[in-house]
């Protein structure tokens, strides 16, 4: 039988694949111990974000080979909390997290992930004080919509044989592929630099058409899309629905129409983004005429 590993994904990025850390032998016994969940206080799951967030929403915890009968086959730590489908206990090691963001290899940046970090349990602090638990706004119209928007369906995407494996953008662009798709790889173009210089270009290989002067406003054909940069960290999309409201996928997690102020997306441009500060442009996606990979 296989030996006992464990595997830590840092939940972090949206458009690019998350950082991965492998742990067994030596390694293993004490990234164990540092795991094990303190049944002693068992705590609701009150306080834990609701929504996926765009910047780090914590750490993926897998076990293969050799079961360690400590702990879950798999679980989500999230400010120190073990989190699973029915359980939310904290862990042994609470600066576990600080620890594992500040390992990553190259070509990761260690300080920018444990940014991250910081202002994730800042936004927590402010949604815990509020008692924040998802908006209930209620409905209201817009004067503009988009007759060709797809329909925002997040049960389509929020199922685990699609979730997973499908990006922003794919999300943006409506085209399931399961291979978290990346700006220009279909096309042999795929982008050299996480800047908007090298992103745009990269999608514009993919078939998608520049529209910086949309302002917002839709396509007479296809639906409208906005690409927004982590500066050297990671890349973003958006896309605009047929009632005129901007949804999102933030990397494998859950479809959205939040910003990370629980704030419903009318413009990405002023939408809380986290670290994804640079708006870049705005973009068409022409349905049918697209391919992405």
């Amino acid at each position: 039988m296989k030996e006992a590993a464990i595997r830590i994904t840092i939940d972090v990025y949206s458009g690019r694949e998350n950082p991965v850390l492998e742990f067994s032998g030596r390694k293993l016994q004490d990234i164990a111990k540092r795991l094990q969940p303190d049944k002693r206080n068992l705590r609701r799951e009150a306080g834990i974000p609701k929504i996926p967030t765009l910047g780090y929403r914590g750490l993926v915890v897998e076990q293969s080979g050799v079961a360690i009968r400590e702990l879950p086959a798999a679980f989500r730590i999230m400010d120190g909390i073990a989190i699973g489908p029915d359980f939310a206990v904290p862990i042994e090691d609470a600066e576990l997290e600080y620890d594992i963001c500040g390992s990553v290899p190259k070509p990761f940046v260690p300080e920018d992930i444990r940014k991250q970090l910081s202002e994730f349990r800042e936004l927590l602090d402010f949604w815990r004080r509020w008692h924040w638990d998802g908006l209930a706004m209620p409905p209201f119209h817009l004067a503009l919509r988009c007759r060709c928007g797809p329909v925002y369906e997040p049960g389509w995407w929020n199922v685990p044989t699609r979730q997973p494996n499908n990006n922003c953008y794919n999300y943006a662009c409506n085209y399931r592929t399961d291979t978290f798709a990346q700006p220009g790889r279909a096309a042999g173009a795929m982008y050299t630099a996480l800047t908007c210089p090298s992103v745009r270009p990269a999608a514009i290989a993919d078939a998608l058409i520049d529209n910086s002067g949309a302002d917002n406003r839709c396509p007479p054909e296809g639906h409208l899309v906005a690409l927004v940069i982590w500066p050297n960290g990671d890349f973003h999309w958006y896309r605009k629905g047929r009632d005129g409201f901007w949804t999102h996928k933030p990397g494998p997690t859950a479809v959205t129409n939040l910003d990370n102020s629980g704030n419903l997306i009318i413009d990405p441009r002023t939408a809380n983004r986290g670290p994804y500060t640079d708006f870049c442009t705005f973009m068409t996606v022409q349905h049918g005429h697209i391919k992405i990979n």
